[in-house]
C-alpha cells in the first residue's frame, strides 16, 4: 500500500502498522486466477488458495457465488499473520520485521502446503509460511487451519506453532487479516457496553490509515449499498485494526479489518483461536453471533 507520511514516520520509529494485510503496491502479477478448492453444503462456498498457503480466497452464498473476498495478491485473502521483532528486513523500500505470513510475500512467491485435504463440508491445510519482506520460508513455524460448514456459518480454526530461539517483543496480532471486495465500504461494530442487548451498531467508513476500534460482541462486518456482506466473530478478540483502500479505477482496492491480540511469540508457543464467517444483512450477521455466543456461554 502506499502509506502516508505519518504511517512511514511510525515504521521509523519502531511501531506497528499492518502490512501483509492491505498493500496496494502489488504482487509483479495479479494471482487471482490461479485454481482455488472448494467446499460448499449447498448454503455457503468457501474456496481456499494452495498457491497462496491455502488462504481463504473466496466466500460467497452458494446460489449467488458472489464472492466477498479480495484475494489480489498474497497479502490480502483471510489468512494467518504474525509479528515479531525488528529484524533488518524491507518491505519493498521500508524497514520492515519478522513477519510469516500464510500466503506468502509481497513480491508473489507463495508459501509451502505442507498437508492439505478437504471434503465437501471440511477442510485441512497444514503451512510453512514465508517472510512477507524478505519472501524466505520461515522453518521454525508452521500454520493450520481446519474449515467446516454448518448451516450459512463456516467455523475456522487457526493453529500457529513456533519453535524458534528467538524470543519476540509482544505486537499487535492479526486473528485473522481479512479482506473483502471494496464494494463493501461500511464497517458495521458495536463498541458499547451493553453487549447483545440489541443496542445501535455504528457505521464506519474507515480512511486509509490504520484505525483502531472496541468490539464488545467481538465481531465486526463489511456490507455494501444494499447491507449485505460478510461478517467476522472471533469470541477472544476484543478490538479490531481496519482501513480501506478504495481509489476509482484501482484494481487492488480493497476493505480490511483484522480482530487482534497483543502477545510476544516465544519457542514453543502453539497459539490457536476460533473464527466464525457469514454472510447476509447485518442484522442477520449479528443475530447469528449471538446465536453462537450463547451456545459458547452454556458450554
Amino acid at each position: 500500500m502506499k502509506r502516508t507520511l505519518r504511517q512511514i514516520a511510525l515504521l521509523l520509529a519502531g511501531l506497528q502498522v499492518f502490512a501483509c494485510a492491505g498493500h496496494a503496491v502489488s504482487s509483479p502479477e495479479e494471482k487471482t486466477n490461479e485454481p482455488l478448492t472448494f467446499i460448499d453444503n449447498g448454503m455457503i462456498r468457501v474456496g481456499v488458495k494452495k498457491a497462496a498457503g491455502a488462504a481463504i480466497a473466496w466466500f460467497s452464498d452458494s446460489k449467488t457465488k458472489r464472492n466477498l473476498v479480495n484475494h489480489y495478491d498474497r497479502g490480502r485473502l483471510i489468512q494467518q499473520s504474525y509479528y515479531g521483532n525488528v529484524d533488518g528486513s524491507k518491505w519493498a523500500d521500508k524497514p520492515w520485521r519478522w513477519n510469516p505470513v500464510q500466503g506468502g510475500d509481497y513480491r508473489g512467491k507463495s508459501a509451502k502446503v505442507i498437508k492439505f485435504k478437504a471434503d465437501r463440508h471440511k477442510l485441512y491445510a497444514k503451512t510453512q509460511p514465508v517472510h512477507w519482506a524478505t519472501g524466505q520460508p520461515i522453518t521454525d513455524v508452521t500454520m493450520e487451519q481446519w474449515i467446516t460448514l454448518d448451516k450459512r456459518v463456516a467455523h475456522v480454526r487457526f493453529r500457529m506453532v513456533y519453535r524458534g530461539k528467538v524470543t519476540h517483543r509482544p505486537r499487535h496480532q492479526e486473528i485473522p487479516a481479512v479482506f473483502v471486495d471494496r464494494s463493501l465500504a461500511t464497517l458495521l461494530l458495536y463498541d458499547g457496553d451493553q453487549p447483545w442487548r440489541q443496542q445501535p451498531v455504528r457505521r464506519l467508513q474507515p480512511g486509509e490509515t490504520n484505525e483502531y476500534h472496541r468490539i464488545t460482541e467481538n465481531w465486526a462486518a463489511y456490507v455494501d449499498d444494499q447491507g449485505i456482506g460478510l461478517g467476522v466473530y472471533v469470541p477472544t478478540a476484543e478490538r479490531i485494526t481496519c482501513y480501506r483502500v478504495a481509489k476509482p479505477g484501482e484494481r487492488g482496492a480493497c476493505s480490511y479489518f483484522a480482530p487482534i491480540a497483543t502477545f510476544g511469540i516465544k519457542s514453543g508457543l502453539a497459539f490457536s483461536y476460533d473464527v466464525y464467517l457469514t454472510i447476509g444483512s447485518g442484522n442477520e450477521i449479528r443475530k447469528t453471533f449471538q446465536t453462537i455466543a450463547k451456545e459458547k456461554a452454556s458450554e
